[in-house]
This record gives C-alpha cells, sequence and structure tokens, in this order.
C-alpha cells in the first residue's frame, strides 16, 4: 500500500525530539518494513528542511510550513494554509492510506474520499483537541484508556457514533532498549559521578506544567531537610532555548529560583540527550521525578526510567493515575512536595530498584510490539465511512450529571486536571458520595443544591452532562 502520514512536528534524520515524533518514527518503520511505502509529510524548520529517509520505503518530506517554535503552529498566513492544504492533497492524490498523528490537520472535508485513520497524542493542545471535534476518519486512536474517556466525555457527546470509532492502543515501549544500562558515553554529557553523587532525573521539556517547579521544591527539601547534600538534579536543556523567548525566560525564571534556594550546586543543566543514551540516562539516577500537572495522554517517561530500573515518583495527575495500580509505582497529589521528598528520599538511602511485580506489569501491558500491531491493523484495515452525524441533547432536569474523568474524588476535596488544583466543595462532594453513578437536577435541588451552584459547577468542569 502506498501510505501517506501528516505529522505537524518537525522531524529529524539524526534524532527524536519528544514521544509524538518516536511514535511516529516506530510506526513508520515498522509499515515499511512490511513492505508498505510511507511519506511522511512533517514541519518545515531551521533544522529539518531537506527529506530524508528512516527506513528503504519511509520517506520523509519536511515541507509544511507550520509557525515555528510551537506553540500556535497555525498561526500563518492564509496562503501558506492553503499550499499545505494543495500539498497534502496532492501527496493523497493516488495514496491508500491517510494517518494522521495527532489530528492536527483540520479540514476533514480534504481526506473523506481515503480510509483514514487519527490518532490524538494529547489532551490539552488545541490543533489536537479541534482535530478530535472535526474527526470525519475510519479509527480515532486514543493511547490510553483515560484518553478514551475524556474524548468519549466531550467530543463524543455531539458525535453519538464516535464511541463505535474510537480505539485504545496503549503507547508502547521497547523493552530490550529500555532496560537497565551501564553509563557510559552518556558520562559526557552529563558530569556526574555515579558512584558519589545521588542523581535525581528530571527528564522533560521546559514547560511549568512539566513539573520543574516541584522538582525543584523536592530537591530543597532532599537537600535542607533530608542531609541529602551530594544530590545532583538532572535537567535537560530543550534545543530551542537559543530561538524561543518564552523557553529562555522559563529556564531563567527557574534558575533563580534554584539560585534562592541555595540549590545552584545541586543542579545540572545539561545538552539534550540523544534517544540512543536515554537508557544510560535513566540508569544514572537513584529517582525519576515527574510531578508535573501537564495532562498527559500517556506520559512515557516514568515508565521509561522503571524498565531501566529506576524507580519513578508521578502525581496523580491525568493517565498517571491509572497506567500502573499503586503498589506498582509511587504516586503523589500534585503539588505535595513534603510527601514526595518523603518518598524520594527513601529510595535513594534505601537504593530501590523497580520491582519484579512493577517490570513484569509493564512488558505485559506496555510493549511496543503490541502497539505497533495495533496501528499496523487500524492503518491497513480502515475504510472509507459515512460523516458522523452531529447531535444536539437539550439539557432538561432529567439530564444527568456525574463526574467527569479528568476529576477524582480523596480525603482532600475534588482534584480537577485541566484546573491543575485541589478543591473543597463539600456540597458537591456529598452528592457525588451520594449519588457515584450521577445525578439529575431534581436530585440535586432535592439535596439543597441550587440551580445556579449546579450550572457553575458544570460550567467549571467539575461535571459533565450524559
Amino acid at each position: 500500500m502506498k501510505i501517506v502520514m501528516f505529522s505537524i512536528n518537525p522531524l529529524f534524520g539524526d534524532r527524536v525530539l519528544g514521544g509524538a515524533p518516536k511514535q511516529i518514527k516506530n510506526i513508520s518503520v515498522y509499515l515499511g518494513e512490511m513492505g508498505h511505502e510511507v511519506v511522511i509529510l512533517s514541519t518545515r524548520c531551521a533544522d529539518s528542511c531537506v527529506e530524508f529517509r528512516w527506513h528503504d520505503n519511509v520517506l520523509v518530506k519536511p515541507i509544511l510550513r507550520f509557525h515555528q517554535p510551537f506553540p500556535q503552529p497555525y498561526a500563518i498566513p492564509a496562503y501558506d494554509i492553503a499550499n499545505m492544504m494543495q500539498d497534502v492533497a496532492a501527496h493523497l492524490d493516488g495514496a491508500d492510506r491517510f494517518y494522521m498523528h495527532d489530528g492536527e490537520f483540520l479540514f476533514p472535508y480534504a481526506y473523506q474520499h481515503i480510509p483514514t485513520v487519527v490518532a490524538l497524542r494529547d489532551n490539552v493542545y488545541p490543533e489536537t483537541i479541534l482535530g478530535g471535534f472535526l474527526f470525519q476518519g475510519d479509527r480515532l486512536i486514543a493511547v490510553s484508556e483515560y484518553s478514551r474517556r475524556f474524548y468519549a466525555e466531550t467530543m463524543g457527546r455531539f458525535l453519538p457514533e464516535l464511541n463505535g470509532r474510537l480505539l485504545v492502543v496503549s503507547t508502547g515501549i521497547d523493552w530490550d532498549i529500555f532496560k537497565p544500562t551501564p553509563p557510559q558515553e552518556i558520562l559526557a554529557i552529563v558530569p556526574v559521578d555515579p558512584v558519589k553523587d545521588a542523581i535525581v532525573i528530571h527528564p522533560h521539556r521546559p514547560e511549568p506544567s512539566k513539573g520543574l517547579p516541584q522538582t525543584i521544591a523536592v530537591a530543597d527539601l532532599l537537600v535542607h531537610k533530608y542531609g541529602i547534600t551530594n544530590l545532583k538534579v538532572l535537567v535537560p536543556r530543550w534545543l530551542e532555548v537559543g530561538i524561543s523567548p518564552e523557553v529562555a525566560a522559563f529556564y531563567r525564571e527557574m534558575e533563580t529560583e534554584i539560585k534562592t534556594r541555595n540549590l545552584t550546586q545541586n543542579f545540572i543543566f545539561h545538552e539534550w540527550i540523544p534517544q540512543s543514551l536515554m537508557p544510560q540516562y535513566y540508569s544514572l539516577g537513584a529517582v525519576t521525578l515527574g510531578l508535573g500537572n501537564f495532562v498527559e495522554s500517556f506520559g512515557n517517561s516514568p515508565y521509561e526510567s522503571l524498565g531501566c530500573g529506576t524507580p519513578a515518583i508521578v502525581s496523580r495527575v491525568s493517565t498517571h493515575r491509572e497506567l500502573l495500580p499503586d503498589h506498582l509505582i509511587d504516586k503523589v497529589h500534585f503539588g505535595d512536595a513534603e510527601i514526595a521528598a518523603v518518598i524520594a528520599a527513601q529510595i535513594i538511602i534505601e537504593k530501590r530498584k523497580t520491582s519484579p511485580e512493577t517490570l513484569a506489569y509493564l512488558h505485559e501491558n506496555y510493549g511496543v510490539q503490541s502497539q505497533l500491531e495495533g496501528y499496523a491493523q487500524a492503518i491497513l484495515n480502515a475504510q472509507c465511512r459515512d460523516p458522523l452525524a452531529y447531535r444536539y441533547t437539550p439539557i432538561t432536569e432529567e439530564t444527568n450529571y456525574c463526574l467527569p474523568s479528568w476529576c477524582y474524588l480523596w480525603e482532600g476535596g475534588i482534584y480537577h486536571d485541566f484546573l491543575a488544583k485541589h478543591q473543597t466543595i463539600p456540597a458537591l462532594q456529598t452528592l457525588l458520595s451520594e449519588y457515584p453513578e450521577g445525578f439529575t437536577q431534581k436530585e440535586a435541588i432535592a439535596s439543597g443544591i441550587s440551580p445556579a451552584q449546579l450550572e457553575t459547577w458544570y460550567r467549571d468542569g467539575y461535571l459533565i452532562v450524559k
């Protein structure tokens, strides 16, 4: 088959930046090895403007002129959008399949004539979310069960047939690569002593929601409360720091915070790590932190770290609440630096490694082979389908309200993924405890809740209708 793929992310022949580019490379090469001809249309940038091959059957053409650096890729002149539509249409002419990585080609009428599969790879960025609401393909792939529920509760509210086209293909990790690996070449990039230093890994891009402020708070406690003065926190420096004022400003802000807390000697900002060295990088660490509030669709880093033998601590945000059972990974409520530091100190002092039970669960549920087979089956078996019909359902006194997938109840109140905060709302908490499957307006009023209060909770995303 001739398969055309779309990536709004820049792609590179010699390096991989982030989870989405890594996955499209794995999927395309897998299909190429099956004998299919794959052409990937990706965003052009200064470091990627000449076509290259990932495989004899996989050609990457960086010709799309989306705005760089991210975000706001559509902040471009209309003629650039028109030209890109022309380019995509030209490549779809004669193609057998279209695969859209992350759903960000926002023109369904341009692909409805060809069997199309769309994978939504995040739950936050506007272009991805719009791509989901505009979806008109054969299959819409979610990379976790959390994301599937999120899409069903939002996009599916107006597209009743969407559930039948939603497919969960969990992100897969190559456990033959992500395993305990003696650090060698990595030591030329990261100036640490694995024997003398207590190393904390913060393997995330430079966004506040990715948890660097929380990592700094935990490091402060580890050094100044628990006396781990040999602590070294490793933070990769994003490649765009020289061209993005926002990224540069974020690093300056974080470096000031580190200095204020007297942690300068405990933090190492280093160059971006090549994918080939990531197993060595994770294996350096005593513990990996994923304490941000970004609403991940999957979130690879903590699980790759676990595969390399290094324990991870994650915040109970989005998918991290459920990808692993609580007894197989350490979880903390977002913002709880005190508990995170207690756990991290124990891991460091005990020199704890990933448990065999955790490794077995990861290998069974998140292997790369099952992921690649899932994508291949979805793409190769795709069909042209009738457009999804739009449905409007009025909200009435009999409408059922319930807690959405992006909120959870705990003894501290209700946590809301998209607001990134814990809120104590006693009346709502009582109502949800009394009606765990949902309640109507009549039932809320009978419990002393006014229609105006119910409306506020609904508008703020603490309730959905179904």
